[in-house]
């Protein structure tokens, strides 16, 4: 991926994504650059429609904003932390092969099945407290 800065130049950063299955609803994104790492967890719904979204109306509304290029082959994930902001860029399809592998462990729609037993002791130990 890319860093966007705000004078349009771009610095390599490297994104690496993972999913758990006992937490099918969230991604985690790690950004390394040069001189730092931050890491993201991002809604794995957020991206899919980021994946179907453009600049006009990007998947999202808080920290996250994610959206197609004006090339669509590149996505772009606008972050708001604390730290500052970042327009990240990287390739769309490296997103689509991603989400689809985390398809094919937990479909969209069956994520509170896998969540039942966390849900379950949850509750057990609130009401223990």
């Amino acid at each position: 991926m890319h860093l966007v800065l705000s004078d349009a130049s771009v610095l390599p950063i490297s994104a690496e994504l993972s999913f758990e299955a006992s937490d099918p609803y969230t991604v985690r994104i790690a950004f390394t650059g040069a001189h730092s790492t931050s890491t993201w967890l991002i809604g794995r719904e957020l991206i899919a429609h980021g994946l179907l979204s453009d600049s006009s109306a990007p998947a999202g509304t808080g920290d996250v904003r994610i959206w197609r290029d004006e090339d669509p082959s590149y996505l772009l994930v606008a972050l708001s932390g604390v730290e500052g902001d970042a327009l990240l860029a990287g390739p769309a399809e490296s997103f689509v092969r991603f989400l689809n592998a985390t398809v094919s462990v937990v479909p969209f729609g069956n994520e509170s099945a896998r969540m039942e037993d966390e849900i379950s002791a949850l509750i057990v130990s609130l009401l223990d407290a």
